[in-house]
């Protein structure tokens, strides 16, 4: 993929959006591989996990387009072996925040019934239904 790189883009708002909802520094990522190494759901991904960073920290906002934050199942694997602590589950999270805020949603919850919805664990429900999605 050729990427064009704009350098007002680098400090321009869509990093600072993330960076807010994330409360995370995307310069603190080096690009080691390491969280793309251990993800148990990277077979799944149309990008890896350090590849959605590395776009972030660009500024490239073709990040809301990928499936990879939808599948990440926030199981804090990346940020056990990231050497730098980035929280890479907040950033997927921001992501999938400004995609929903923007109308891009892969969450259809009219599907759910509404006693599920009262009972069942937000996360779960959320969880179970971006599996859905394909």
């Amino acid at each position: 993929m050729r990427v064009t790189l704009d350098p007002e883009a680098l400090h321009g708002p869509f990093v600072r959006e993330i960076e807010a909802i994330s409360e995370q520094n995307l310069l603190k990522c080096n690009q080691c591989g390491r969280c793309s190494a251990g993800c148990p759901v990277v077979e799944e991904m149309d990008l890896l996990p350090n590849q959605i960073i590395r776009l972030a920290q660009l500024g490239l906002e073709t990040v809301i387009d990928s499936q990879t934050p939808w599948m990440c199942a926030s199981c804090l694997m990346c940020q056990s072996r990231c050497p730098k602590g980035v929280d890479l589950p907040r950033v997927m999270e921001a992501v999938r925040q400004i995609a929903l805020r923007r109308g891009d949603s892969r969450v259809l919850a009219g599907r759910v019934d509404g006693s599920l919805l009262a009972s069942a664990p937000q996360m779960a429900v959320i969880g179970a239904l971006r599996r859905g999605e394909r």
